[in-house]
C-alpha cells in the first residue's frame, strides 16, 4: 500500500510559503490602509512589510507553534498535574467545604 507521503513533504514548505505571503500581504495592507490613515508613520513596500512581521514574531513571540512549552492543550499545567476542578471532583464533602470556606475568606463572599 503506498502512502502519500512524498507528496505531502512537497506540499508543507509550499503551503507555509504561501501563508507567509498572505499574513505579509494582511500586515502590508494594513499598514498602509490603517496606520497612515491614523498614524503619522510612512507607508511602506511589500517586502518592508514581510520585513516587520519576521522582526516582530523575533522580539515578540518568537516561532513557536502548538501549546506552550512542555503544556498540555487539555489542562494548561506544566507538570502534568491535575487542574483544579480535577483536584475539587476528587475531595470530600468536607475537604470541599473547607477549601470553598477558604476561598471566600480570601475573596470575600462575592456572587
Amino acid at each position: 500500500m503506498r502512502t502519500h507521503y512524498g507528496r505531502r513533504r512537497f506540499f508543507f514548505p509550499l503551503f507555509i510559503l504561501l501563508a507567509l505571503l498572505a499574513v505579509s500581504f494582511a500586515v502590508y495592507w494594513l499598514w498602509n490602509n490603517v496606520l497612515v490613515a491614523v498614524v503619522p508613520v510612512k507607508s511602506v513596500t511589500y517586502w518592508q512589510a514581510v520585513g516587520l512581521l519576521i522582526l516582530s514574531r523575533i522580539l515578540l513571540g518568537g516561532f513557536k507553534f502548538g501549546p506552550p512549552a512542555g503544556r498540555s492543550p487539555l489542562d494548561g499545567r506544566p507538570d502534568g498535574s491535575p487542574n483544579w476542578r480535577e483536584k475539587l471532583r476528587h475531595m470530600s464533602d468536607e475537604d470541599r467545604q473547607k477549601f470553598k470556606s477558604e476561598w471566600k475568606k480570601r475573596c470575600g463572599d462575592k456572587p
